[in-house]
């Protein structure tokens, strides 16, 4: 078997997919539009795709499962304060004063996810 999407319940998974697509670099598939309830952010193989799908209730409860991410370009901070100015809100801050630690973050239907250092951060 190879995972091909996470998938994650939305009440506007257009405009959730479009966040989502700013956030990783990754497209919107090209089939997809606004008002679709199914909405599919195309990431590179083999890495899976972010599939967002519609659903009446809101989020009410901590997500039993998030994605962790490290920057690649970036440093931690640089991508937290960058994904705040997409409309993330940081939900809790494990920042430690030595510079290790994560961020969790909700996007804008209050799913978490974290950002962790960057690779070039842990290698020193």
């Amino acid at each position: 078997m190879i995972l091909r999407h996470i998938t994650i319940d939305s009440g506007d998974p257009y405009a959730l997919a479009t966040f989502w697509s700013e956030v990783t670099g990754w497209p919107v598939s090209a089939t997809d539009e606004p008002g679709d309830t199914e909405v599919l952010v195309e990431s590179p193989s083999p890495v899976p795709g972010l599939l967002f799908i519609a659903v009446p209730e809101a989020k009410t409860l901590k997500n039993r499962v998030h994605i962790d991410w490290q920057p690649t370009d970036r440093t931690r901070d640089e991508e937290v304060d960058r994904l705040l100015a997409l409309g993330a809100t940081i939900h809790e801050d494990h920042r430690q004063p030595n510079g290790r630690g994560w961020v969790t973050l909700l996007d804008p239907e209050n799913n978490e996810f974290c950002i962790e250092r960057s690779q070039s951060e842990t290698d020193s």
